[in-house]
């Protein structure tokens, strides 16, 4: 995610900070101050901290529910609004759905839990409710906001644990789209309470609702992604007609095909028309601004460029785009020698095209299949 940076790693997964971050505890630092001074401006963003790394433990939760299936956590980012667990891929059955969801809500709850063991029992609910209260004990309001976070989370609305642990319990009786539509139709339904509620009471529901209902409607379109992809295969949507540069090239050559056509990406091939890089727009403009016309394309480009067997499904290719940050998935012939690219945009064509076509059609060549 763009304007994030490392912490570091474990067990194989890099926590990132978003640096709006920072903003939130700059805030928190002054509110604190105008009711406490500086010691409790310090206090409070402490109490934040401590709080986001119950988030952290809430999204490790997620990650190792996921490695028990084989699916890796590349990162895990927190933002303001909370923490994000990027999966390599998402879980094939609904059990496994069920069990991954639900295992960042159970952290919370042990998290919880401890600390009320911790006071004694003496934290009653109305103390913990007085989160914002900077006077009530800190582990009590603790306590209280991961009280909060699970109560949060299981709300049935992506991209909510509990939209996801709903889907999982629908697909266990129909089909896998048709569960996401039915959980994204009820998320879309609770953004607008949300909104609704927002107006009468507290304006930051609003842009709560805002946020589940593209957050539903995406999720909705990823499985319909799926669904179609399944069926279909890589070679049949890939970009076939696009200019690429020889690996002698030059930005400024670079720069030439950019402006003669719409490409923002221009893959790097050899003599034998094996890819060896992809260049970007980005880099071109980055790179002729630091280092001229003249430097050669091979010096900027990127390398570590996700490929597919044009005969491959495209569901794999659209893991392959979900769980690596390049911007296209170069597509190879059985000799290795580049064919096409698959990019975010003709997944969207393809998707457009689908919902187009008369009933009986296919994607691949748009021919009626034979009777």
């Amino acid at each position: 995610m763009t304007w994030s940076f490392s912490l570091g790693s474990i067990a194989g997964t890099v926590i990132r900070i978003h640096v709006t971050f920072f903003l939130l505890l700059v805030w928190i630092w002054f509110m604190h101050y105008q009711i406490g001074g500086t010691a409790a401006a310090w206090e409070g963003v402490a109490f934040v901290i401590a709080i986001f790394a119950c988030v952290v433990l809430h999204e490790f939760g997620h990650a190792f529910a996921a490695r028990r299936f084989g699916i890796k956590t590349p990162d895990i980012t927190l933002l303001p609004i909370g923490g994000l667990a990027r999966l390599e891929r998402m879980p094939e059955e609904p059990g496994q759905e069920f069990i991954i969801a639900i295992a960042g809500p159970l952290v919370n709850v042990v998290i919880a839990g401890l600390i009320f063991v911790a006071l004694g029992g003496t934290a009653g609910i109305e103390q913990m409710m007085q989160v914002e209260n900077p006077r009530t004990d800190f582990l009590v309001r603790l306590a209280g906001v991961n009280v909060f976070l699970v109560l949060f989370n299981m709300i049935p609305a992506f991209p909510m644990d509990g939209g996801r642990v709903l889907r999982a319990a629908l697909a266990t009786r129909m089909s896998w789209p048709r569960a996401t539509q039915i959980a994204a139709n009820i998320g879309q339904g609770l953004a607008f309470l949300f909104g609704f509620l927002g107006l009468l009471y507290n304006p930051l529901l609003i842009f709560i609702a805002i946020f589940v209902y593209l957050a539903a409607a995406a999720e909705a379109q990823n499985a319909q992604i799926r669904d179609i992809s399944n069926s279909v295969l890589t070679g049949d949507v890939m970009v076939t007609e696009f200019a690429a540069l020889d690996r002698t090239a030059t930005i400024g050559d670079a720069i030439e095909r950019l402006l003669a056509t719409t490409q923002n990406e221009f893959p790097i091939i050899d003599a034998d028309g094996r890819i060896e890089g992809l260049l970007t727009r980005n880099d071109m403009i980055l790179a002729l601004k630091e280092k001229g016309p003249d430097s050669p394309v091979v010096a900027v480009m990127q390398t570590e460029l996700p490929t597919i067997h044009r005969r491959q499904s495209l569901t794999e290719g659209f893991r392959l785009m979900q769980s690596t940050s390049a911007p296209a998935v170069a597509v190879l012939d059985s000799q290795g020698r580049l064919v096409g690219l698959l990019t975010h945009e003709t997944i969207g064509e393809m998707m457009m095209v689908r919902s187009a076509m008369p009933e009986g059609f296919r994607l691949s060549r748009f021919r009626r299949p034979a009777q």
